[in-house]
C-alpha cells in the first residue's frame, strides 16, 4: 500500500489550504457513499473544530444539501449535481477537494474539471490511480489497494493529517 510516500502531499496541502482559509477562502468538497461521508467529515472538522479551539473555517460538502442535490440531479441529471455547486460557491483561488475510491465518479470528475475552469485548486484523493479523477485535478493522493474499505479507512488518516496541518499553520496550539 506505502501510504507513506503520499504524507508530503498532504502536509503540502494542509499549508496552502491553510493560506485559502486564513485569505477569507472556502474549502468544498464532494464525494458519493463512503466517500461523501468522508468528505462531510473534512468540512466538519474545519467548520467545527480538529482537535483543538480555533475560529471556524470556511467548508462545504457539497453532498450534504439534499434539497439542491436532488433538485439538480432531476433538473439537470446526477452528472451535474457537483459541478453545478462549485459554479454557485466556488470562487478562484478556492479549493476542491475530490473524494472517491475507484477515481471514476462521474459527478465528481465534472466537479473536478468545473472547478479547475473557474480557477479554483481541485485535489483529488482516491484508491489506486492514476484514474480519471487524477487526471482532472491539478494534485492527488491515491491509496494502493483494491479493498474499498482499506481505501476509505486511509482517506479518513489523510483527512486527520490534513486538518492537524492545518491547525498547525494556523498556529493552534495545545
Amino acid at each position: 500500500m506505502r501510504f507513506r510516500e503520499q504524507v508530503p502531499t498532504i502536509e503540502d496541502w494542509g499549508r496552502r489550504l491553510a493560506g485559502v482559509l486564513r485569505a477569507g477562502g472556502r474549502l468544498l468538497a464532494c464525494g458519493n457513499g463512503g466517500s461523501a461521508a468522508e468528505a462531510q467529515h473534512l468540512t466538519a472538522e474545519l467548520v467545527g473544530r480538529f482537535e483543538d479551539e480555533r475560529c471556524p473555517l470556511s467548508a462545504i460538502a457539497l453532498h450534504a444539501d439534499t434539497s439542491s442535490v436532488t433538485a439538480i440531479g432531476n433538473d439537470y441529471g446526477p452528472v451535474t449535481v457537483f459541478e453545478r455547486q462549485v459554479r454557485a460557491h466556488g470562487r478562484p483561488g478556492d479549493v476542491l477537494i475530490c473524494l472517491s475510491t475507484s477515481g471514476r465518479s462521474p459527478n465528481v470528475i465534472a466537479a473536478a474539471r468545473q472547478a479547475r475552469r473557474l480557477g479554483l485548486t481541485a485535489w483529488a484523493v482516491t484508491g489506486p490511480g492514476p484514474n480519471p479523477l487524477t487526471e482532472a485535478c491539478a494534485d492527488a493522493v491515491t491509496v494502493r489497494t483494491g479493498a474499498t474499505s482499506t481505501v476509505q479507512e486511509v482517506h479518513l488518516a489523510a483527512i486527520h493529517l490534513l486538518c492537524g496541518v492545518v491547525d498547525e499553520t494556523l498556529g493552534v496550539t495545545r
